[in-house]
């Protein structure tokens, strides 16, 4: 028959034969199981980024460049009067993402849809 006594630290220890506590394999699974839910709620909310745009898209039809033609003169059929064609100019390359101004025959441009 074993005897129940009390430590100084408050433990209950059965006999002289204590043994350090230790998970069973069904209390491992419930501590990994928890883990894992609190690492994914943390990465879902805590790690959430909000992008923003200043602006909003805008309408856009793809041009199909001719032969002769220039973004000069694609910008200038596009630029409202009294308006700065270079201005345009600027707008379509960086639309386009062109490193220059220079257009081959049959390249496809995006424009943006004319206002009426």
């Amino acid at each position: 028959m074993s005897a129940m006594t009390w430590e100084h630290s408050g433990a209950m220890v059965r006999g002289r034969d204590a043994r350090p506590l230790h998970l069973t394999a069904r209390g491992r699974k419930v501590v990994t199981t928890l883990a894992v839910v609190l690492a994914l709620a943390v990465g879902l909310v805590g790690g959430r980024a909000m992008a923003s745009s200043p602006e909003e898209g805008i309408a856009v039809d793809v041009y199909t460049v001719g032969a002769g033609e220039s973004l000069w003169s694609i910008a200038a059929g596009r630029t409202a009067p009294g308006a700065d064609v270079r201005d345009t100019m600027d707008a379509l390359r960086d639309l386009n993402e062109l490193s220059s101004s220079a257009l081959a025959a049959g390249q496809q441009l995006l424009v943006p849809v004319a206002s009426d």
